[in-house]
């Protein structure tokens, strides 16, 4: 299984080298039309001009071509000319990888300190034989908050306001502390979330008792504990080290680090294919580094994940209380946004006020942007078109993982694979191959979002084929399709289109992050992302047009992480 596993990885990482390696003959836009006004701005775009610089860049040679001599140029390590500059590619990437690692390696310290801060606790717990308590909603909300939501309140709170830390720049480490924080704390909430869940599940094995009983040392039972519990967890460290990946994009554009992310949305932007490969290539090659040897150091250790029992821990059963709280927490969040959306409804044909960059007043609650328009409205809008997205996500996510639980040979893999790559990456690629739009945007979500509900479906599948009443059915001369529409399906449906909803504002977050670098919703449309991206130049002169969509994200998320997280009834 580990070399299926590490086989298809290859496989796929290929096939999306192939992609990058295509984008010039992919490209909805031509080539030759983007190096003619790069290096000739004043010349006039013939058929001939046009054809020479296709002849001069190897379009004519036909795509097998043009991706045989990138792949021989990429083991090389010639990454090619520049479209716009003319100078080599090697000479501007390589030292923003310099950047960029020196970056992510930060990051990923800020992830592994959070876990260890969040999971040490609940080791000392287990051993001692208290239940452990998943971490509440602080540590889910670090699991859900986008590093370009936490880069930009990191920016109004410590640069704009307090002035405590650089916001922009990268000329010594007091820089690094904002672009760390952001790409790491999301990581850190998801890894202390699955590691304080995998100690309350160990800790509910027979041996943790009877070590007790035993009198063995509270630090010794916590090293057993741990080891029990690394197996599950690890294989997520690939999962977390590609959502750093993608964070480079968004974060290094924020703070004006001059790194790989930042480096290939520019190029996207200018159409300068050669250094977006470049930059694609070795972003994603991190990604898959990290994962395979997240990969093999699970497999290394004892216990893997699928020996732990399936009972949920002692912290899912709670109190009245406890659910009172929670429920405190979604009307708190929920009702707001839905109170917004309303608004924005019923102002939806007059959100102009006249008046650029004001306060909140009694015209508009929450101030106007910079083109005099109602901020509220242009929020409850904002949710429509944010909301609307990641819907259509969600449904062409369940879809094709639906159509994938059928083959779990294929899926298991496939979906272990695709985890490699973030919702960044996707985004630029399509943004190269169809343009800029919300559509796009949705397509590059779902590219990312099907693996995890892929694998589910595979899951439910092969549960629905081994039930006994199955057999009773094909003994009394059940057909195939009968037992599709009426056994199968059913089993499988409902549960994975819960699944998908738990997805849904993830995918929401997803469309907002793409509309915040330009790769989704136009500019100007009051999609969550694109409003945010558009008002934070006016930080200081306007802070609540661009807190607004962040503190929309910010409810989405805590209401919908207080919603899944809602304990049971104590029985």
């Amino acid at each position: 299984m580990l070399l299926r596993g590490i086989l298809t990885r290859a496989a796929v990482l290929l096939a999306v080298l192939a992609a990058i390696g295509l984008l010039p003959w992919l490209a909805d836009r031509d080539p030759a039309l983007t190096v003619l006004r790069a290096r000739y701005p004043g010349r006039e775009a013939t058929d001939g001009a046009l054809a020479a610089i296709r002849n001069e860049l190897g379009l004519d040679a036909g795509p097998l071509a043009l991706l045989r001599d990138w792949l021989t140029g990429l083991t090389r390590g010639d990454f090619g000319t520049s479209w716009t500059s003319g100078k080599p590619v090697a000479a501007s990437v390589l030292p923003a990888l310099g950047v960029s690692l020196t970056v992510m390696i930060a990051a990923l310290a800020v992830t592994f300190a959070v876990t260890a801060a969040a999971c040490a606790p609940a080791l000392l717990r287990a051993a001692e034989g208290r239940p452990v308590g998943a971490g509440g909603v602080a540590v889910a909300s670090f699991a859900a908050l986008p590093d370009f939501l936490i880069a930009t309140l990191g920016v109004a709170v410590f640069a704009t306001w307090t002035g405590l830390l650089p916001a922009y720049g990268f000329n010594g480490p007091a820089n690094l502390v904002l672009p760390a924080l952001a790409m790491g704390l999301p990581g850190g909430g998801v890894l202390a979330r699955l590691g304080r869940d995998a100690i309350g599940r160990v800790a509910a094995e027979d041996w943790v008792r009877q070590w007790r009983t035993a009198g063995y040392p509270r630090a010794r039972i916590a090293r057993g504990l741990l080891r029990r519990a690394l197996p599950p967890v690890l294989p997520q460290f690939a999962i977390i080290a590609v959502s750093i990946t993608g964070a480079a994009v968004a974060v290094e554009t924020i703070f004006a680090v001059p790194g790989l992310g930042r480096a290939a949305l520019a190029a996207a932007d200018a159409q300068d294919l050669p250094v977006l490969q470049a930059c694609m290539a070795l972003l994603i090659a991190f990604g898959f580094t990290a994962g395979l040897t997240a990969r093999l150091a699970a497999s290394a250790l004892d216990g893997p994940a699928a020996d732990l029992p399936v009972a949920p821990p002692a912290s899912a059963i709670t109190t009245s209380g406890g659910r009172r709280r929670h429920h405190a927490w979604i009307a708190a969040t929920a009702v707001p946004l839905l109170l917004a959306v309303a608004y924005g409804l019923w102002r939806s044909g007059d959100i102009a006020t006249g008046a650029r960059l004001e306060p909140a007043s009694a015209a508009a609650w929450l101030g106007t942007d910079e083109l005099g328009r109602d901020v509220l409205a242009r929020l409850g809008q904002g949710a429509l078109w944010t909301a609307g997205a990641a819907f259509l996500a969600c449904g062409l996510a369940y879809l094709l993982a639906l159509a994938l639980g059928f083959v779990p040979r294929l899926a298991h893999p496939l979906a272990e694979a695709f985890n490699s790559f973030p919702v960044a990456i996707a985004g630029m690629i399509v943004v190269v191959v169809l343009g800029r739009g919300q559509f796009g945007a949705v397509l590059a979500v779902v590219a990312v979002s099907w693996p995890p509900l892929a694998a589910h479906a595979a899951e439910l599948t092969a549960q629905a084929r081994n039930a006994g009443h199955r057999e009773a059915r094909l003994a009394l001369g059940a057909g195939p399709w009968w037992l599709l529409r009426r056994h199968t399906l059913p089993l499988v449906v409902g549960p994975l289109a819960a699944h998908a909803g738990l997805r849904l504002p993830g995918m929401a977050l997803g469309i907002a992050s793409l509309g915040f670098l330009g790769l989704g919703a136009a500019p100007d449309s009051p999609e969550w992302g694109a409003s945010l991206a558009r008002s934070l130049p006016y930080l200081e002169r306007a802070p609540l047009a661009a807190l607004a969509p962040a503190a929309a994200m910010i409810a989405l998320t805590l209401a919908v992480m207080a919603a899944v997280s809602l304990p049971t009834r104590r029985t």
